[in-house]
């Protein structure tokens, strides 16, 4: 069962994903495109042409757990890719993303953090 909870990894592919795809062709973006073990638990997000359909593909310790949601109106917001291609969200950014929040006007008061 997914739970999106900040002590699990999550990545979004940056690219177009094809919607039909189940989950061992997502499988196979994960390993040959963003060069990922697909069986280390971590959640991997697929965005179609259109952004109005979202796929969450993860390893559950015996199987693919493919979970996908489509809108009936509107669109998912893409997150922001960094410069290596590589875009690897927060538990939080990607709660925004489900619900429809535009990530640019969102801003946090600062905080302490042990890496800085």
């Amino acid at each position: 069962m997914l739970h999106i909870s900040p002590s699990c990894r999550y990545f979004y592919y940056n690219g177009i994903a094809d919607m039909r795809k189940g989950s061992y062709s997502l499988s196979g973006l994960v390993r040959n495109e963003m060069q990922r073990d697909v069986l280390s638990g971590d959640v991997f997000i697929f965005m179609g042409r259109r952004c109005n359909k979202i796929k969450l593909l993860q390893w559950d310790s015996d199987g693919f757990a493919l979970y996908e949601k489509r809108l009936e109106r509107g669109s998912f917001e893409r997150p922001l890719i960094n410069q290596d291609g590589h875009c690897n969200i927060s538990a939080q950014q990607l709660q925004y993303i489900l619900q429809g929040v535009v990530l640019k006007s969102i801003r946090h008061r600062k905080r302490f953090a042990l890496n800085g």
